[in-house]
């Protein structure tokens, strides 16, 4: 599985809504109190009681109708001018509609049904049926017999002002409503933002610790295991005709062998290595350099220049294990060489090392032979703030030069 498909698998659609629904519990309370208020006045009305009862009934249904089928399709963005909004509008207006011809108190319903209506369809419908909903006192009156001079037109300004504040009332439920939910998706888009830059990160924590520890190993582990290597094969040639080298090869074999085991164990428990922590950078230097002296029979020198002093523990890591690279890569590329020199450098602000040998060289630009140790020994010296230098050329030899801060570089850690 990919990078990109596990963070789409960390941020899928199970990610709970966070603030999708929470801003419409307002609006349910607003319609709660609405039908408390509108059924009071049913109660104290002067109508009969059966048309009372009725009115009542169908304002009930009503609220369960919204609690069936208006809330859903009034919440979920792209869901509200649907077919299921307009059936919902169309029993609203039924169910009030019945009210209001059974008792005429029931009209004050109209401070809830203009809401759901605008938020159920569009705006230009929603004011249409709006409209509608408030002429239906008036035209219960006529209904009932009422005349246009008397009836009516006391009716009549209630409604038009009931209209007027119906459309302004609307559109300003839209825009709310409309803000309230690009609020709760901007919410979650910003969590799901939150959670794929955590899975990012996450990735990219995975894979500089791989990276770590491919490092460590190639530093640790199989250099000694190369070295053991060559030991033995050394201590098989000798096994007859030179007895005594060949036993010192075993044992030198086994040295390495502790040391590497050492190291492992270090390894895993992160702590300072045993090169370090038993002896200076500059002893540890000195004994890599007898190391490739008795393995190969090159000729190693070490060489302090400065005043030698401790170094942070970073540094030191740093130019040990670059040490250790460069000796490796000696032996590997360079058997051949008959001499090599290792020098440490202490500057007031920078500690250097440089480690030359005048085996055959290579072409700096051959990538094959700047394989994972050299990248790794940049890698080490680039998290301090440090560099690596690398000089070759076939025939020539190689120097390689490890410049980092004495102090430790700005990220003092390695």
């Amino acid at each position: 599985m990919s990078t990109e498909t596990r963070v789409e698998a960390a941020v899928g659609p199970d990610h709970p809504p966070e603030a999708g629904t929470r801003w419409f519990g307002l609006w349910d309370a607003f319609f709660a109190v609405s039908y408390v208020v509108t059924t009071m006045l049913l109660f104290t009305s002067a109508g009969e009681q059966v048309h009372r009862a009725v009115a009542m009934a169908a304002l009930t249904l009503a609220v369960l109708w919204y609690a069936a089928l208006g809330r859903s399709a009034m919440v979920q963005p792209g869901q509200g001018h649907g077919r299921r909004s307009i059936v919902f509008s169309v029993g609203l207006f039924l169910l009030f509609t019945v009210a209001v011809l059974f008792d005429l108190a029931a009209s004050f319903a109209l401070f809830a049904v203009v809401p759901m209506l605008m938020m159920s369809l569009a705006t230009s419908q929603a004011i249409a049926v709006v409209v509608l909903a408030n002429l239906m006192p008036m035209t219960v009156v006529w209904l009932r017999g009422g005349t246009l001079s008397r009836d009516i037109m006391a009716v009549l300004p209630t409604s038009l002002l009931g209209i007027a504040l119906s459309v302004m009332l609307g559109l300003w439920i839209t825009r709310v409503t409309r803000q309230s939910r690009e609020r709760a998706e901007l919410i979650e888009e910003l969590h799901r933002n939150r959670e794929r830059v955590a899975a990012l990160s996450r990735a990219a924590g995975v894979s500089a610790e791989r990276e770590r520890l491919a490092r460590e190993i190639h530093d640790t582990l199989a250099q000694g295991l190369t070295s053991i290597i060559g030991l033995v094969e050394a201590a098989e040639t000798d096994l007859t005709a030179h007895p005594e080298l060949a036993r010192e090869h075993l044992g030198l074999a086994g040295h390495v062998a502790r040391e590497s085991l050492a190291e492992a164990r270090e390894f895993v428990t992160e702590l300072t290595p045993p090169a370090l922590r038993e002896s200076s950078l500059v002893q540890a230097a000195r004994r890599q350099a007898e190391g490739l002296a008795a393995q190969t029979g090159i000729r190693a020198d070490v060489s302090v220049e400065g005043d030698e002093r401790e170094l942070p523990m970073a540094v030191s890591v740093v130019l040990l294990r670059s040490l250790q690279e460069a000796v490796a890569n000696i032996r590997k590329h360079a058997s051949e060489a008959r001499s090599a020199e290792v020098r440490l450098v202490y500057g007031r602000e920078t500690a250097r090392l440089l480690v030359r040998d005048d085996g055959p060289g290579f072409a700096v630009g051959d990538e094959d032979r700047q394989g994972f140790g050299l990248r790794g020994m940049r890698t080490r010296a680039q998290e301090i703030s440090g560099a690596v230098t690398v000089v070759s050329a076939p025939g020539r030899g190689t120097t390689v030069e490890v410049t980092v801060p004495a102090s430790g570089g700005a990220d003092g850690g390695s």
